[in-house]
């Protein structure tokens, strides 16, 4: 082998060693992406968001699948994610398909009282924290002139209006709310609007013992006294 050949080899050693891929030094990628999971219908999810609109968690209603999950001191929600759930703050206390179940506390029926019992004129109400309601709870619903065997949450406020005058706004399935106005523990309207058909629905009440039960129009309410009293 003369020298012009291993010039030649040298050189070629040289060109393959130039020309070698470029040691990788980037890190590789870890994100780890969260499964989205969807809210089925079996939740019998409701509303545009929880706890404001546009939110990925929804309230859940009652049905097969929530009636062991449902509490009368706290809302039921449904998140897609982890992440979704532990933002509420509540605690988790199942998973379906994926959905995480959060109980989030609202106060009860004994929210705003006084020390001494029940709040009367002139006496302090306060409010359940995060809300403009005296008290919150849930309450015996039904609709579509099916009898109340459904659950709606909702809330109270005390001499709304005038003294002695009470509101208490229900949260229906389908997100929206009803107004229902009393004079005491006695009901005696409800809102209405041309929007959903309610202009013309008819309004009745019947009592049973400290509880009063609301027909107006398909939809029917059933009230306690204590939720009214604070007792």
């Amino acid at each position: 082998m003369n020298s012009r050949t291993i010039m030649a080899g040298a050189s070629a050693l040289a060109l393959v060693a130039c020309s070698g891929a470029a040691e990788d030094t980037s890190e590789p990628d870890t994100t780890v992406t969260e499964d989205v999971a969807v809210i089925p219908e079996s939740l019998a999810p409701f509303g545009d968001g929880y706890p404001n609109a546009g939110d990925p968690c929804l309230r859940l209603g009652e049905s097969a699948a929530t009636s062991n999950y449902l509490d009368d001191s706290a809302v039921l929600v449904g998140c897609p994610t982890e992440a979704a759930a532990e933002a509420l703050g509540g605690t988790v206390v199942g998973n379906v398909d994926g959905v995480r179940l959060v109980s989030v506390p609202m106060g009860d029926a004994n929210a705003g009282m006084g020390e001494n019992g029940p709040v009367t004129a002139g006496s302090e109400d306060a409010l359940v924290a995060g809300t403009d309601y005296n008290a919150t709870t849930i309450l015996d619903c039904g609709f579509d002139n099916k009898p109340p065997t459904g659950s709606c949450n909702a809330g109270i406020k005390r001499n709304w209006g005038k003294q002695g005058e009470h509101l208490i706004e229900v949260s229906k399935p389908d997100g929206m709310k009803r107004a229902i106005f009393f004079r005491g523990t006695e009901p005696y309207g409800a809102d209405s609007a041309q929007a959903d058909g309610s202009a013309g629905w008819d309004f009745s009440s019947t009592r049973k013992a400290d509880e009063v039960t609301v027909r107006f129009g398909p939809e029917t309410y059933v009230i306690v006294d204590a939720m009214i009293e604070g007792g």
